[in-house]
């Protein structure tokens, strides 16, 4: 499986045109005999791809005192309680919020408010905060989340996800696909039965086929 997915690698990136700015490679995952209807058969998984994403990522927190200084040496955006209100009181800011942000961590004490308060305009977009004790170090959460994807499969049998950016090593970008299929392979019953086929490409160009996958 490796050596395919390596070519296919190599494929989407001489198939895309160069761009102004740095393109992410992205995969397609088509499955098959699932009914996605099934809790067992949905996907939502936080996947930590084992060599990065490839670019930065944005991290909110919420989060006072100590923490929140430490936070912001660590360029996190900072939100303390004051601000929390002022997200609940206008949800287009909210939104915007959540949207803008790949992931949010809260510290402990925060959790309850922040869900009364913003859960339901964080939550169905996957957003929902990490809880993190005020005294904790902030290193292990944001080096894990730094490499950290999301893939979901919603109702259909279809799930798109990162995998790294154009700008890493085709090695390196062939690892982290390749885990994510063997993630699939354990996760489904029939194994690589479930998966009718895999497509690689860049976030603008064209989607390449992997010729073998199991």
């Amino acid at each position: 499986m490796k050596d395919a997915v390596l070519r296919a690698v190599k494929k989407a990136k001489e198939s895309s045109k160069p761009r102004n700015f740095t393109q992410s490679m992205e995969m397609c995952i088509n499955l098959q005999g699932l009914d996605m209807k099934k809790t067992e058969n949905r996907v939502k998984e936080d996947f930590v791809l084992p060599n990065g994403r490839g670019k930065d990522v944005k991290i909110g927190i919420f989060a006072s005192g100590d923490m929140a200084l430490r936070a912001k040496k660590e360029n996190l955006s900072v939100f303390d309680e004051e601000d929390i209100g002022k997200l609940a009181k206008d949800k287009k800011l909210a939104k915007k919020v959540a949207n803008s942000h790949d992931f949010f961590i809260a510290q402990t004490d925060y959790m309850a408010l922040v869900g009364k308060s913003l859960g339901p305009i964080f939550a169905p977009r996957g957003k929902t905060p990490a809880p993190l004790p005020p005294t904790a170090s902030l290193d292990p959460i944001l080096n894990k989340l730094k490499k950290t994807v999301k893939i979901k499969s919603y109702n259909q049998p279809v799930i798109h996800t990162l995998v790294g950016s154009e700008k890493m090593d085709d090695e390196k970008l062939a690892e982290n696909i390749s885990e994510i299929i063997k993630f699939f392979e354990k996760k489904f019953e029939k194994g690589f039965d479930n998966i009718k086929s895999v497509y690689i490409k860049t976030s603008m160009g064209p989607a390449v086929k992997l010729e073998d996958f199991k």
